[in-house]
This record gives structure tokens, C-alpha cells and sequence, in this order.
């Protein structure tokens, strides 16, 4: 009982506090929306910039580690730019759906698949993570990269992507995640703390953009915390896979 109360308080504090503008109203979803509009335009220079480009070898993993399932109709929540959808083509799948909030992040990713020419396998559409207009049972495999923790209810979020997945489907997370050993701790935090945010704010334009993103993961309930809730969402059979010292980890779940 301990254990589970430390997790739900946890979780609490993470849906509650960390907000990209701290100073609005705003529900965090309409916030998280307006961000990522922001930045957009600087989105993808800014995301290989800020990891030396290893976000895309993230990708590469977490898409082999999904192979075996062969999945013909996929779904790739908060799909931003497009990367994890374009990246999923190596799946060789018949649809890709990519949802995301942000039309600006949206607008940036058509492009990239229109100029690709993979427009027919790949559609992107508005639509609300948490309440996906999806019939159950709808796709062989659910992926997201880094967006659940932009979740303003992590749980219902996380639940609804069950629900569309098809019985025997499987469910990929990638998402950042909180080095335990040293020094790679002490680095990850002073680099998060201390250069991101500069760097970020000086291309991107948006301060609080970079200053979020480390609150949002030093918040975000990642490793047994985070499989405790997707195992409460409905997922079984549930794998957490550490990648770079645990920088990021890939969480597979099954339905």
C-alpha cells in the first residue's frame, strides 16, 4: 500500500504543477497546444541540436523492438513533426494515423511527409490524446515518442490508447526518463538545468518552452512508477527498456 500511495502522490504532483506558462490559466493541454505552436518552425533543429542528434537512434530502437509484432494499422499519438511516423515506415505498415494537438506542429509535418511522398501511408489529423476519435479495437500497435508526459491526465491518456489498440496489439512509449547512477546524474541534471533552457530560448524564442521540458521530466513518473500506471491503463505483459544511461527508456505493453 506504501508503494502504490508514494506512486499516486507522485503522479498528482506531476498532473498538477508543471505547466509551460505558469503565469496563465490555461488548462495544461491548451498550454502544452499553444507551446508547441510556438516552436514549431525550430522544432526538429532544436530536438537533434539538443541531443546531439541521438533522439533519432531512440527512434531507430524503439521501432526495431516492434518488428516482431508486424503491424499493418498503427496509431502514433502526439505525432508533432512526424518523426515516430516516419520512422514506423520501416514496419512497412498499410496506415499510419498520426494525433497531435498543435496545428502548427502538425502543418510541419505534413510537409516533411508530402515532400517524402508517403502522404497515402501516412495521414495526420487534430485530435485530443485523451479522447481519441477512435472505434476500439482499431490498431495493431499504439506508439508515442516523448508526448505522454505532456498529458494533462496521464492515466485516462493512457487508457484510451488501450482501448483503440486491437486485442494482442502492442503499445511503444519512448519517453525521456531520470538517470539514477553517477556521474551521468549529475551531468544529465546541469546540462537539463543549466544549458538546454539557453539554448532553446535562444532559437526557439520561447523561454518557458526549454524550461518546462526539464520540470516536465524530473515530474514525470518514469520507470517501475510509470509501468504501476500503464498497468493500471489496461497493459500487460509490460517491458521497460533503459536507453543511454537511462536518459530515455521504452516502455512496451501489450492489450
Amino acid at each position: 500500500m506504501r508503494k502504490f500511495t508514494s506512486i499516486t502522490t507522485k503522479y498528482a504532483l506531476f498532473k498538477m504543477t508543471v505547466l509551460p506558462y505558469k503565469e496563465q490559466e490555461a488548462s495544461k493541454k491548451e498550454q502544452v497546444s499553444q507551446m508547441f505552436d510556438n516552436i514549431s518552425p525550430k522544432y526538429d533543429f532544436l530536438n537533434h541540436l539538443l541531443s546531439g542528434g541521438i533522439d533519432i537512434l531512440w527512434r531507430k530502437k524503439a521501432i526495431k523492438l516492434l518488428k516482431a509484432a508486424q503491424p499493418k494499422v498503427i496509431l502514433d499519438i502526439a505525432t508533432g513533426t512526424g518523426d515516430f511516423a516516419i520512422e514506423a515506415l520501416a514496419l512497412k505498415p498499410e496506415k499510419i494515423v498520426g494525433v497531435d494537438i498543435s496545428e502548427g506542429m502538425l502543418n510541419v509535418g505534413k510537409e516533411k511527409i508530402k515532400k517524402l511522398g508517403v502522404d497515402s501511408i501516412i495521414e495526420m489529423q487534430m485530435g485530443d490524446s485523451e479522447r481519441l476519435l477512435f472505434e476500439d479495437n482499431t490498431f495493431d500497435a499504439v506508439i508515442v515518442s516523448f508526448g505522454v508526459r505532456n498529458f494533462e491526465n496521464l492515466e485516462k491518456g493512457l487508457t484510451d490508447m488501450c482501448r483503440v489498440m486491437k486485442s494482442g496489439g502492442t503499445c511503444m512509449v519512448l519517453e525521456f526518463s531520470k538517470p539514477k547512477a553517477f556521474p551521468m546524474k549529475q551531468l544529465y541534471n546541469f546540462y537539463f538545468k543549466y544549458i538546454l533552457p539557453i539554448i532553446g530560448n535562444m532559437v526557439s524564442k520561447d523561454s518557458s518552452a526549454y524550461t518546462y521540458l526539464p520540470e516536465s521530466v524530473q515530474a514525470f513518473p518514469d520507470g517501475k512508477d510509470f509501468i504501476a500506471i500503464f498497468e493500471r491503463s489496461g497493459f500487460k505483459q509490460t517491458q521497460c527498456i533503459p536507453l543511454t544511461f537511462g536518459i530515455s527508456t521504452i516502455y512496451i505493453g501489450k492489450k
